[in-house]
């Protein structure tokens, strides 16, 4: 009885994590953000690599979740895969917002003359503020 529970669960639960990855995988195609992030990054003759990559890093990232794997990186690696995932982050959230036209709609509402570069640095740096806070606290 107790093997049919737990069978379920792992039924269930990767059936949930596969209806949530895709269907984030699936927003971001929609959107075109990755090609956007390509184009901006001189990448566009490897969007399909680029898309692979982003599938894989979810994969391996939901691999490392479920299961306790012990990497060998100690923490120069951590800071080195934090940096990296970072940087990724970032720029996918400011693709994200041009595709959605987020910056224009903002600069037009509040009737901003120059400055732009200041009002996305404070952006980046008040999501890397809060995300030390989350990570520190």
């Amino acid at each position: 009885m107790v093997l049919l529970q737990r069978s379920i669960f792992v039924v269930l639960g990767m059936a949930s994590g596969f209806a949530v990855a895709g269907g984030v995988f699936a927003f971001i195609s929609m959107l075109g953000v990755l090609p956007r992030l390509c184009d901006r990054f001189r990448l566009a003759d490897h969007v399909h690599q680029v898309e692979t990559s982003v599938a894989l890093g979810g994969f391996a990232g939901t691999i490392l979740t479920v299961f306790t794997v012990s990497l060998p990186f100690r923490q120069a690696g951590l800071v080195i895969f934090g940096i990296f995932s970072g940087i990724f982050v970032g720029a996918l959230a400011m693709a994200l917002a041009e595709s959605l036209r987020v910056i224009p709609i903002l600069v037009q509402r509040m009737e901003l003359k120059f400055g732009l570069p200041y009002v996305i640095l404070s952006m980046a740096l008040g999501k890397m503020t809060g995300c030390l806070i989350q990570f520190l606290l």
